[in-house]
């Protein structure tokens, strides 16, 4: 128990597990002679699915950190800018329903109550759109940032949109060629078990037994070491959050003039949501559903419809959608004995929100910053992780369904389920409660580094129509004319951004060049 942990296996690759790779030897120094050692192991058989994803603004520090130029991975990754999501026909599915959940937070959020001074004065616009300069920004498809912004900074807060399998090659690329991570590409046929339970080794076809102190398992929903080899539950969330399938296909532009989204898309159908991702070449889309409330003909049906009215029935024809299956949950622990896992071997709800690569951020993260010291060390840090990301999961699951409680469709029986109390946590429930008579607020969120910040509620909930009463008795945090003056600052900063930004196809051509 008390052998220092000096070599790490990370079984499996894509996104999740070069992502760790790259975390764990960046903070490391895996060159030195005292470092720890990095090996990941990969299939030759496994293909990364591809259908395009997004990230959240975690992704700049991430990829700083590891050491990937801005410039090159927006090049490689057929990357562009993403500023949050636009929400279209979840309330109402009237042409006019729809608002932003845009990643930066209010001027002035958490020291002056925006919400009161928005619903007393401003509520004939939109809340984002009155508290925030970035739904502005959105709609007008510009981008985050000029030419002269230095990378990775921001005028406006980013993430991107990115082509999932190019960016596992640029970080393998990366991480073996200047962060001298071990690469071997072999079929894992076995788990060595040592006296304690631990794993050992992973048996390999072409290189035999390789051993290591620490294995993570980032071998997708497969979860061939914390699912299969230890046993550990999953913890099935279908009937909370109902979508259990998706049809995905890559769009050309019609040319590489079309603007290119600021936001990501994500437009309610009768049994689910299409989203809509723009990169620089092409766009993701795809339809996600419940198979239990819609067919996949069905589905491919009302896809096939959205493309139509994209890009015309000629091209929307050509196109063949990929089937997608998924249970919604997530393992009972993620960390057991010297194995954790990371990615969709933890996990996966639904891509709402785009949780999954910041879920892949935070957990390598913290195995890199709290890498044990020894065998003994890791149990104290097995049980902080797996208390931490139980949390987590908690939030994300209640967060992603309260887009579906907020509604008032009636249109389907997929809308009506989803506002059933039976479906709805707890925690979840008594929380609308208490935002009828108060805003969300840091009281209600109380971890730091939070997956979604009460201002991100506040985005949806009256983003949606959501009400909560003004007292008759107002706190001067309410009453505060510092509200007034900071909402009327805001709208006085929307010319100055929509003239002073360059679009995304614009910026992201002007960086080629540069």
């Amino acid at each position: 128990m008390g052998k220092a942990i000096k070599k790490i296996v990370i079984v499996g690759g894509g996104s999740a597990g070069w992502i760790t790779a790259g975390s764990l030897a960046a903070e490391h120094c895996v060159d030195a002679a005292s470092s720890i050692e990095v090996i990941l192991i990969e299939s030759p058989e496994v293909n990364s699915i591809g259908v395009g994803e997004g990230t959240w603004p975690s992704m700049r520090n991430t990829l700083e950190k590891i050491g990937i130029d801005e410039k090159e991975f927006l090049q490689q990754c057929d990357a562009s800018f993403k500023q949050g999501s636009k929400f279209i026909g979840w309330t109402t599915g009237d042409d006019t329903d729809s608002y932003y959940h845009p990643f930066m937070t209010p001027d002035g959020y958490g020291h002056i109550d925006l919400h009161a001074a928005w619903q007393a004065n401003h509520s004939e616009q939109a809340f984002g759109d009155a508290v925030n300069i970035q739904s502005h920004v959105c709609q007008a498809g510009l981008a985050p940032k000029q030419l002269a912004t230095p990378s990775y900074a921001a005028v406006t807060n980013y993430g991107y949109h990115l082509d999932a399998k190019k960016f596992a090659s640029l970080l393998h690329k990366h991480c073996t060629q200047k962060l001298n991570v071990q690469h071997i590409v072999d079929h894992m046929d076995g788990i060595i078990s040592a006296d304690n339970g631990d794993i050992n080794a992973i048996s390999t076809k072409e290189h035999g037994h390789i051993a290591g102190d620490l294995f993570i398992d980032c071998t997708g929903s497969a979860s061939l070491l914390l699912g299969k080899h230890f046993n550990i539950g999953f913890i099935n969330k279908q009937h909370i959050l109902f979508n259990d399938s998706a049809l995905a296909v890559q769009v050309p532009y019609p040319d590489q003039v079309n603007p290119i989204n600021s936001a990501t898309l994500s437009t309610a159908q009768s049994a689910g949501w299409i989203w809509d991702i723009g990169l620089q070449t092409r766009r993701g889309v795809g339809y996600t559903y419940s198979s239990q409330y819609i067919s996949d003909a069905e589905a491919e049906k009302s896809l096939r419809q959205y493309l139509i009215n994209s890009v015309g029935e000629e091209q929307a024809n050509l196109l063949k959608p990929k089937k997608l299956i998924f249970e919604p949950g997530h393992r009972e622990k993620f960390w057991h004995k010297n194995c954790v896992a990371i990615g969709m071997s933890a996990g996966f709800l639904e891509p709402l929100e785009a949780s999954a690569l910041a879920m892949v951020e935070l957990s390598s993260t913290m195995v890199s910053e709290e890498l044990p010291v020894t065998r003994a060390h890791m149990d104290i840090i097995a049980k902080r992780f797996n208390e931490r990301f139980n949390y987590r999961w908690q939030r994300i699951i209640d967060f992603l369904k309260l887009h579906y409680i907020l509604s008032k469709r009636t249109d389907s029986h997929y809308w009506r389920d989803n506002q059933q109390p039976n479906s709805i946590s707890e925690e979840l429930q008594e929380l609308i409660k208490l935002w009828q008579y108060q805003p969300p607020s840091r009281y209600d969120f109380v971890q730091n580094e939070e997956v979604f910040p009460s201002a991100s509620y506040q985005y949806v909930l009256y983003g949606m129509g959501f009400e909560t009463e003004q007292r008759a008795n107002p706190r001067k945090f309410e009453a505060n004319p510092l509200a007034e003056k900071t909402i009327a600052e805001t709208q006085k900063k929307i010319d100055k951004y929509l003239t002073g930004l360059p679009t995304n196809r614009e910026l992201l051509n002007k960086l080629k060049e540069k």
